[in-house]
Formats: structure tokens, sequence, C-alpha cells
């Protein structure tokens, strides 16, 4: 599980999402979710969140919007 959670800190950080203990699994799924990747398929799911990230500034903006919906705490 959040096998790119190391690499999302800046993202986490953005979007206002505080990644603890208790949270990250539900975090882990929603991106999964906002990714469009089966839940647990870590290396699908880091594939895609880089194409979001790192493709287009406007993308990313939208990225992190989402999750800052999702999982905001």
């Amino acid at each position: 599980m959040s096998c790119y959670f190391r690499h999302l800190k800046d993202v986490f950080e953005e979007a206002g999402v505080m990644v603890t203990p208790e949270s990250k699994r539900a975090i882990d799924a929603a991106i999964h979710e906002i990714v469009g990747v089966e839940y647990k398929h870590c290396p699908e799911a880091w594939k895609s969140i880089k194409e979001e990230i790192r493709s287009d500034p406007k993308r990313r903006e939208r990225f992190i919007a989402k999750v800052k919906r999702r999982v905001a705490m």
C-alpha cells in the first residue's frame, strides 16, 4: 500500500491533507479511485498519478483539487 506516498508530500501539503497511520488507507483508496485504478494496484496507480502531476501544470492543479475534495482533513 501507498508505495507512492513519499513522492506526494508536496501534493498532500498543497491539498491540505495530513497523512497519518490512521488515514493512510482511506487516502490511498481515494487516490486509486481518482486515477481510476483498482485499489491496491500501486504501480499502476503511481503511473497514472505521475501522468497527472508531471505532464501539465493544469492537470496537476486539477489532480490536487480532486485530492483536496476527496480526502482533505
